[in-house]
């Protein structure tokens, strides 16, 4: 028997209210339904006939409403009451059990029901590098190599003056991979973002929510789903969505493997992605062992395979004029002309070795799809390459999708290729972000943007 998901509850606010009360009229004469009845289809739809008597029979699902089920046992409708009636029963359907992935739209899989998603293609923010790519950006840029630091997937790893510098997000108590996913796809659509998609709590959604209430003025309870969840209704729908993987998904092109040393780096003709599922999972800004863990079996190496996806919105769009890159939070903030805080995003910045600049520096140039140039007497000595070595460019390169040069030579703003290491790594001075946030900052940026690094 198919039941009305939280999902298709949640369609009714977009029906057009003609249609809604020549509906609501039409199932009047229906003698046993309440005079205020509408008939909902298990597809979210507003039914907008009688089923004639001999053809259902009224019954009770698991959850005690009245449904229409026909003469083979599929329910052909859930008879939903008044306005009142139908916002209690949305209210119940967005506190069902979490636990299990169920609720807006989730099976008991912990994926989303397809019947509710909508299908096609949610566009990410990270360039195709299949397109055109730029000349090589001739740049002395210090390399990204990680210096682990005790992980940081609890709250209480920050420091509590740390978690006190802006509003202090609530504690978030147990909540589902489901619960904590609709939690990051609301602040990633907001511009403030958790760094990659994972459905797991830490420091870098707690310091993604303090950012929004400092910018917002509002208080987000990180705890209560059917708030997170009637935010996201308003800012691109259900956090996650089915996508269909294309020909040109699984062509590439891909490489085998990302090598260590860079004079094997140099010889790729480009530093490209080396799976579908790394491809994806930058384009949807999700951890890649997220993506797999919502798709058990898929082949995602196969064109039409349709799969479950992050549905993170539209990129933030504004004008940046202010960029403060706070070392001890581990964080970069963005500021518009009047001052106000229009995004946030987890960053690496510098190490204890390597330092990034302190004081005030401004953006001197900045670079799709950059290539990267190693050099040995400036940057570090990297393996036994002695040389002057110049790799191609790709989302696995040093420097990611992005490059923003800073006024100080050798530094810089820019991607990476690992984002779930973002905010729990060490960098050689620059400052690091996920490929698709350091995208979204450097569509806002310009030269001349005034970048401050805080100690």
């Amino acid at each position: 028997m198919t039941f009305v998901s939280r999902a298709g509850i949640a369609l009714l606010a977009a029906v057009n209210v003609l249609a809604l009360a020549s509906a609501a009229k039409a199932q009047d004469s229906f003698g046993r339904l309440p005079a205020d009845a509408v008939l909902v289809t298990p597809q979210g739809e507003i039914l907008d006939y009688l089923p004639e008597s001999g053809d259902v029979q009224m019954m009770r699902d698991r959850r005690g409403r009245t449904v229409l089920v026909d003469a083979w046992g599929n329910v052909v409708a859930t008879v939903m009451g008044s306005s009142r009636q139908r916002n209690e029963a949305r209210r119940r359907e967005m506190n069902r059990d979490y636990s299990t992935g169920q609720g807006f739209g989730f099976s008991e899989q912990g994926y989303p029901d397809q019947g509710f998603s909508e299908p096609g293609d949610v566009t990410g923010s990270v360039p195709d590098y299949r397109d055109a790519t730029p000349p090589s950006v001739e740049r002395q840029e210090l390399p990204d190599e990680y210096s682990a630091l005790p992980d940081e997937n609890d709250m209480e790893a920050l420091p509590r003056e740390e978690r006190q510098t802006l509003p202090a997000a609530a504690q978030i108590t147990k909540k589902s991979s489901a619960e904590i996913t609709a939690l990051q796809v609301f602040l990633d659509r907001e511009g403030f973002s958790p760094g990659v998609i994972d459905g797991r709590s830490g420091s870098n959604v707690t310091k993604a929510i303090e950012a929004w209430q400092q910018a917002t003025g509002e208080t987000l309870d990180p705890n209560n789903t059917d708030d997170i969840m009637e935010r996201l209704r308003f800012s691109g729908g259900l956090p996650i969505t089915s996508y269909t993987i294309t020909a040109v998904d699984a062509a590439g092109p891909y490489v085998a493997s990302i090598p260590e040393d860079y004079a094997h780096k140099a010889a790729l003709p480009h530093l490209s992605f080396t799976s579908t599922t790394e491809m994806l999972g930058e384009k949807f800004h999700m951890d890649e062992a997220y993506l797999r863990e919502l798709n058990p079996g898929a082949d995602f190496t196969v064109p039409g395979t349709i799969i479950k996806v992050i549905n993170p919105g539209e990129m933030k769009k504004g004008k940046v004029a202010r960029i403060v890159a706070d070392k001890y939070r581990k964080q970069v903030f963005a500021y518009d002309e009047a001052g106000t805080l229009i995004a946030a995003y987890p960053a690496t910045i510098g190490s204890s070795d390597t330092p990034s600049p302190s004081g005030t520096v401004q953006v001197d140039r900045i670079a799709f799809d950059p290539g990267y140039t190693y050099n040995p007497k400036i940057n570090f000595k990297q393996g036994e390459n002695d040389k002057v070595l110049t790799l191609q460019p790709g989302p696995n390169g040093p420097v990611g999708t992005i490059w923003i040069a800073l006024s100080k030579p050798t530094y810089g703003i820019h991607g990476t290729p690992e984002p779930s290491k973002i905010g729990k790594t060490q960098s050689h001075g620059c400052v690091r972000l996920t490929n698709w946030d350091a995208t979204e900052l450097a569509k806002m940026v310009s030269v001349g943007t005034i970048v401050e690094f805080l100690d």
